[in-house]
């Protein structure tokens, strides 16, 4: 006979669920991405939802009034300033990543199909500027580009000028110039890892079926090539028009973009929310030009194909 007075099994559903969570593959990857995730929301994510947050407030000398305002993006939208700066800041950016994919391109080709040996040496030499500061750079930048710098003491030394050049340096061309050297690298690493992955027995189908050595590159390499571009481009322009250390030490006053504004308006007139309108509205421009840029490449390649 069954004893009635015997307790009951206890199920522990939650401990069984919590185990079967354990072992899912689901978990096991939120697990691992959790921190990295966490990291990005406190680092990036709080920051920016602050600076949107302050754009929409107003400082009163020391004093911050948190009542809700558009003033400060009425101001930027509708100051001439504002909006010839950022429109200098998008021509600088898009002619300094035009400038360093065109440049970085012929240097990545040559290392991933011409470079059998020593390919990771000709990289680590890439990579070598990363080793001096940014400041050095572009102070070394002021003494090529200079009145009386290399460039310029150069060509009177060999008689191909009379005097000095002057629109070297202090406006948007030492601007352009600098950070294309800056940014090189950005570009020539994407630019040959997508180089790399290249099926070599496409180029060669494409020979034994008569294609000549540009036809060859417009039709397999250059659209084969284009996710690197992509990646190169959005590296580059993103980051570039947010610089306000170089237009400062090499554009001069004919050089200064939007971040120099930005700049201001935190430190000299502590108008942190001005800044913060300026700042929002210049990433939200930025990142819907990127985005028109990425798609309209895309599409360029799908045409090529």
């Amino acid at each position: 006979m069954v004893d009635q007075t015997a307790p009951l099994p206890v199920t522990r559903p939650n401990v069984s669920l919590w185990r079967h969570l354990r072992r899912s593959d689901n978990f096991n990857g939120l697990s691992l991405v959790s921190p990295t995730f966490l990291y990005v929301v406190v680092m990036m994510v709080v920051p920016i939802c602050t600076i949107v947050v302050f754009s929409f407030w107003t400082q009163n000398y020391l004093t911050i009034d948190r009542t809700f305002t558009l003033d400060n993006y009425r101001e930027v939208f509708t100051d001439p300033l504002y909006s010839a700066l950022m429109q200098r800041s998008l021509m600088v950016s898009g002619l300094v990543t035009v400038v360093t994919v065109l440049l970085a391109y012929p240097m990545a080709y040559f290392i991933a199909f011409h470079v059998q040996k020593n390919r990771m040496l000709w990289l680590f030499l890439i990579t070598t500027p990363f080793w001096t500061s940014y400041l050095l750079r572009i102070f070394a930048w002021r003494v090529v580009l200079g009145y009386d710098g290399v460039l310029n003491s150069g060509l009177l030394s060999i008689g191909l000028i009379q005097e000095p050049l002057t629109f070297l340096l202090y406006n948007v061309n030492a601007v352009i110039i600098t950070l294309s050297h800056a940014w090189a690298p950005f570009a020539i690493l994407p630019i040959f890892v997508s180089l790399q992955k290249i099926d070599r027995s496409l180029l060669e189908a494409a020979t034994d079926l008569g294609d000549g050595p540009i036809r060859r590159f417009l039709r397999i390499t250059l659209p084969l090539s284009l996710p690197g571009i992509i990646a190169a481009s959005v590296i580059i322009f993103i980051p570039t028009i947010g610089d306000y250390v170089t237009p400062r030490l090499v554009g001069g006053n004919n050089g200064l973009m939007i971040a120099n504004i930005i700049q201001v308006q935190f430190s000299r007139a502590s108008n942190f929310p001005l800044g913060a309108a300026l700042a929002v509205t210049a990433m939200t421009i930025v990142c819907g030009v990127a985005l028109v840029v990425v798609m309209a490449l895309r599409l360029g390649a799908s045409r090529i194909k």
